[in-house]
């Protein structure tokens, strides 16, 4: 089964990385700059779960990828997902299976626009994962995961097939008969994370040390909850109970990824994983107040950013 990783950034250089360590037939789609990088220093992964460098991994770029891929792994910020598409589109054959592992959901709509619904599985991942200044994926911490699965829940035999790639990389995946239920949840984390941690510009312990802070945190958990139930995934009570225990745990040094691309002056998904809520909360006429500050706070930083 042939993979193409869109991307040999953080997230797709890490979990393809790992298939490609274990021998898969995995290519990166990859623009000129990294794949300058890569012929030079090889793809360098630096992991708590064990260090490796890939001399020569197989490559390709846009203007000479012409094949289609059995699997296409999506790993790009929502903000460059039209690029993506344009990218990797030579790529999508009729019986090509797309896993995305962008945050949020609007993009599934927008592949399915682009590719036909029936291409397109649900993913996510769970993974701290950056590149550093010399161009290395760095693992920040142990914990890693990527699920996927057929957004109608069945176990279809393309999924097994993925399955037993994606279990060669041994980051701990999962194919998911719930999978829309798994994004959600991880929406409402990562918005709930992402909305206070960027909009009082720190920590999660910082927050909860402040009067009133607590308070805040889980109004904006509960708004995020609110919002999922309103769309027909309420989340669920193990979820909900692990949740309020990380968001609530005092001197937490956790943080949005969203926060830290503010600091380093990146572009952010304000839309995809603020703005898009916000939009459901409307529809649904849910209150989302403090996600709606959050959101006024990002776009303005997007503003100012130009």
């Amino acid at each position: 089964m042939r993979v193409l990783v869109v991307g040999a950034g953080a997230i797709g250089g890490y979990f393809g990385g790992r298939m490609l360590q274990a021998g898969c037939d995995i290519t990166f789609l990859v623009r000129p700059r990294r794949a300058a990088e890569l012929a030079a220093h090889g793809l360098v992964i630096k992991s708590p779960n064990g260090d490796v460098t890939l001399k020569d991994p197989p490559i390709v770029q846009a203007d000479t990828l012409k094949d289609p891929f059995d699997v296409v792994l999506l790993s790009c910020k929502a903000y460059d997902l039209d690029d993506a598409m344009k990218s990797f589109a030579p790529a999508a054959g009729p019986q090509t299976s797309i896993v995305p592992l962008l945050n949020g959901m609007h993009h599934l709509d927008v592949l399915d626009a682009r590719f036909g619904r029936e291409r397109v599985l649900g993913g996510l991942c769970a993974i701290a994962v950056t590149l550093n200044e010399a161009r290395e994926v760095v693992h920040l911490q142990p914990m890693q995961s990527l699920a996927f699965g057929e957004r109608d829940g069945t176990m279809s035999e393309r999924v097994r097939a993925i399955a037993n790639i994606f279990a060669s990389g041994k980051f701990g995946s999962s194919a998911s008969a719930n999978i829309l239920q798994d994004m959600w949840e991880k929406w409402v984390f990562l918005a709930t994370l992402a909305a206070s941690t960027c909009l009082m510009r720190t920590t999660l312990g910082n927050i909860l040390a402040a009067p009133g802070g607590k308070d805040f945190l889980l109004g904006i958990f509960d708004e995020c909850r609110a919002i999922a139930a309103a769309e027909g995934y309420p989340p669920r009570a193990p979820f909900v109970e692990r949740t309020l225990a990380m968001l609530t745990a005092e001197g937490s040094p956790l943080n949005a990824s969203m926060f830290r691309d503010i600091k380093a002056g990146q572009p952010v998904e304000a839309d995809h994983v603020i703005g898009d809520l916000i939009a459901r909360a409307d529809r649904a006429k849910v209150p989302a107040p403090r996600l709606r500050v959050a959101y006024t706070h990002l776009k303005a930083y997007e503003k100012q950013r130009g």
